[in-house]
């Protein structure tokens, strides 16, 4: 089960950028038993790896804005170590609420994403923005591919391609810097990220080879309804 979940969403990850923390967090929590907190740090470990074999195809299409991405990192770096520090401070099944109440919300963040025919460059102001999202991806994983590629789309002139290749690039930076506190911390399934990285690896090598191949606004949005009931059951798990 755990390797073909690590498939199924390296896949979604390389098509559409999204998927990593908001597939991957409320999946390990309610289809494979495991604890909020290492779910969170596991997750974090596991989508670092799958971007990293996915964000180089961007990277050589030219797809990232560096600069751009500066000032996301500029925020999103010690955002996502509030995040963290944040996360074990709390009760598991309020972390579990929480997390599904995040991911509800950016699911239909992601669902109802808007058309932005005239947009205005304010690339400067997306580290306040991605301290926000750092906070929210060093506390539950989940966040940076759909919310990050919001915040460009408002925020930037970037071509969609560059939207995705750069909120990728973001989120395997602060994936990589969460996943490593957390594991520090030992809050992170050595086991468990084996098998996902097992199914994740051939997942990622394939997506990444879609990528652009495949129109991914369908799946986006059925990955969001996915998503959107993913976190209603963790809503539900941890507060009722």
């Amino acid at each position: 089960m755990t390797y073909l979940l690590g498939f199924v969403i390296a896949v979604a990850i390389g098509l559409t950028g999204v998927g990593a923390g908001t597939l991957t967090t409320p999946l390990l929590i309610l289809a494979v038993g495991v604890s909020a907190p290492v779910a969170v740090g596991t997750a974090l470990i596991f989508g670092a790896v799958v971007k990293i074999i996915t964000a180089p195809v961007y990277m050589a299409r030219r797809q990232v804005d560096w600069r751009t991405l500066g000032f996301m990192l500029l925020g999103g770096v010690p955002g996502v170590l509030i995040g963290v520090f944040l996360l074990s401070g709390l009760e598991g099944e309020v972390i579990t609420g929480i997390i599904g109440a995040t991911i509800v919300v950016v699911a239909i963040f992601n669902l109802l994403r808007p058309k932005v025919h005239h947009r205005h460059d304010r690339s400067k102001m997306l580290a306040l923005v991605c301290l926000a999202i750092g906070t929210e991806v060093g506390f539950s994983s989940a966040g940076a591919g759909a919310l990050g590629a919001l915040a460009l789309m408002r925020m930037t002139n970037l071509a969609a391609a560059a939207v995705v290749g750069t909120d990728l690039v973001f989120g395997l930076i602060v994936s990589l810097i969460g996943g490593g506190v957390n594991a520090a911390m030992g809050t992170l399934d050595s086991a468990v990220l084996l098998q996902l990285l097992t199914g994740g690896v051939p997942g990622a090598i394939l997506g990444g080879y879609l990528a652009g191949r495949v129109p991914s606004q369908q799946l986006r949005a059925g990955l969001s309804g996915a998503m959107a009931l993913l976190g209603a059951s963790l809503f539900y798990r941890g507060f009722f």
